[in-house]
């Protein structure tokens, strides 16, 4: 009798955490994070080896700009996980917008990790769109002193058209935008918004209009046939 009353204390337990997990996934797309978060802490009390916990608090850390508990949480996943590509990405990602909220000297130091970071994501899945992303900024943003080419942004950029058309348009507009090249950055822009017609091909195509080549008169075209 003892021996079934600990049996069903033991299931209820689980159903409890199961049922807590689920609360914290929906506060979590409900971009309720602070709540989520001690759902997720909670939940992982009791279970310490559950990973996608670790993951959503990691993703916590990002949303809420805590980089260092970011980064924590995503090594533990990549050293886990060894061969899983995106928790290199978000490992690298959090670790790049941390040396973007640091001082520079201490920024070149973490460059070479973050870098590294990406193109393991890249190099395990070949068709992992966010790290030829990312690579792509990292390589326009960073000086060529550190690493920066266009050359290297653009294999990437490459890269993203074999796997998606908009991404690759998307990606060679954003590099031509980064060295002012506007009427090549629209061409680009148009191109994959005919495609994707999306708020993002949007939103990217207009801006360029309006903050770059200072037609205002495309700008109000271009959103008077999206809104349609």
């Amino acid at each position: 009798m003892n021996f079934i009353k600990i049996l069903f204390f033991l299931i209820s337990f689980q159903m409890v955490s199961e049922t807590n997990f689920e609360k914290a996934e929906k506060l979590f797309q409900q971009e309720k994070y602070n709540q989520a978060k001690v759902l997720f802490e909670s939940y992982l009390k009791a279970n310490p080896n559950n990973y996608k916990a670790i993951e959503y608090l990691g993703d916590i850390a990002g949303h809420q700009k805590k980089w260092d508990e970011a980064i924590k949480d995503y090594e533990i996943l990549k050293k886990q996980f060894p061969k899983t590509a995106n928790y290199y990405y978000k490992y690298g990602g959090a670790l790049g917008m941390k040396a973007k909220s640091v001082n520079k000297f201490k920024a070149l130091g973490m460059i070479d990790e973050v870098e590294k970071s990406f193109l393991t994501a890249a190099k395990l899945d070949s068709k992992h769109i966010d790290s030829r992303w990312a690579l792509v900024m990292l390589y326009i943003e960073l000086p060529g002193i550190v690493g920066g080419s266009e050359n290297k942004a653009q294999k990437y950029a490459d890269e993203l058209m074999n796997l998606s058309k908009v991404d690759g348009y998307l990606s060679k507009g954003y590099i031509d935008e980064y060295f002012n090249r506007y009427d090549k950055a629209e061409i680009d822009y148009t191109k994959a918004h005919e495609i994707g017609n999306s708020k993002t091909t949007f939103q990217k195509l207009y801006n360029l209009y309006l903050n770059k080549i200072k037609d205002k008169t495309k700008a109000k075209k271009l959103k008077e046939q999206f809104e349609k």
